[in-house]
């Protein structure tokens, strides 16, 4: 099965701006349409809200492909602080 691991840079990308952006349809209304058709799946689920929110650790598969989402977790210290 072919893979790409896409590099998450901030909390969360909609699941059909995921698409667009690693290149498997040509914008976010192609890719609105695919989640539509029900070709998309999310951690193995068939997945139909085409803005669902993918975070890191997730995968999103397409017929054979399949897209790992990676991202870095958040300083532990930085959020104690939040909370102080």
């Amino acid at each position: 099965m072919p893979q790409l691991d896409f590099e998450l840079d901030r909390e969360y990308v909609e699941l059909n701006q995921l698409l667009k952006l690693v290149g498997l349809c040509d914008s976010g209304g192609a890719g609105k349409a695919l989640v539509a058709s029900g070709a998309v799946t999310v951690d193995g689920a068939v997945e139909l809200r085409k803005t669902c929110k993918i975070r890191a650790g997730q995968r999103v598969g397409i017929g054979d492909f399949e897209v790992r989402v990676r991202g870095t977790a958040p300083n532990q210290d930085a959020l104690d602080q939040d909370q102080a």
